[in-house]
């Protein structure tokens, strides 16, 4: 269950789930290494992971960019890939650009992530990608942004059954407060916030740190591969 003496890396490790998975790791004994598109980001990250962290600028929407990044990170032992950066509009919006959104920004990121992974990967790494809850409970107004949650969800199996024994893995997380949140004025935040503890069986809005524990233990785990975690409050089951 431990990911001491294991090379982890982490597309989008400079902030949110990354970052906290990353110090959380670090910790545990993982050589990590974190990309992100921000130099100046990345560089304050890797001074608060500590323990030796690397940190190599990558931009996930670009395979050029990604397949640099691995061939200079060696062997992978373990792979996270929280970074995204999509726009969501509602199904009747005439803006096909919008629709691709969380496509360009969330779902290829991550599939040619593995790809550009795959050479590097140790015979028995772990896998974990980042969908969202709202593909299992979509909202109104982001029809291709559920799609896209399903579509990262379906992802995560099939890869489980054709690069296994390595193993894939997926968190859905629900709605957390993060820096995004923390970016967006106090009167928004609280609305919603207060709107989705309603919505949700615990009453409460999850945490980053939530997200990822959830990404260390099925990164961990040696009998998890092909599922989903909801660290969602139970959101999808309301």
């Amino acid at each position: 269950m431990s990911l001491a003496n294991k090379t982890l890396a982490i597309i989008g490790g400079s902030s949110g789930i990354g970052l906290r998975a990353a110090r959380q790791a670090a910790a545990q004994g993982a050589r990590v290494i974190i990309g992100g598109r921000d130099p100046q980001r990345l560089q304050q990250a890797q001074q608060q992971i500590g323990h030796d962290a690397r940190a190599i600028p990558v931009d996930a929407t670009s395979r050029e960019s990604l397949q640099a990044l691995f061939a200079a990170t060696g062997t992978i032992d373990a792979l996270f890939t929280p970074g995204a950066s999509y726009q969501v509009g509602p199904f009747a919006d005439d803006d096909a650009a919008l629709a691709r959104s969380p496509f360009d920004g969330k779902f290829w990121p991550q599939y040619w992530a593995v790809h550009a992974a795959l050479p590097h990967l140790a015979a028995e790494a772990s896998i974990v990608l980042v969908a969202g809850a709202a593909g299992a409970r979509p909202v109104n107004g982001a029809a291709a942004y559920a799609a896209c949650n399903s579509a990262i969800e379906g992802l995560g199996r099939a890869l489980a059954t054709e690069l296994a024994p390595r193993r894939v893995n997926v968190i859905s997380p629900g709605t957390l407060d993060g820096e995004l949140w923390q970016d967006r004025p106090a009167a928004v935040r609280e609305a919603a916030f207060a709107h989705y503890a309603e919505v949700t069986l615990l009453r409460r809005v999850g945490t980053v740190e939530d997200a990822a524990d959830a990404a260390l233990f099925l990164l961990g785990n040696p009998s998890m591969t092909g599922s989903t975690l909801y660290p969602d409050s139970g959101y999808v089951l309301r």
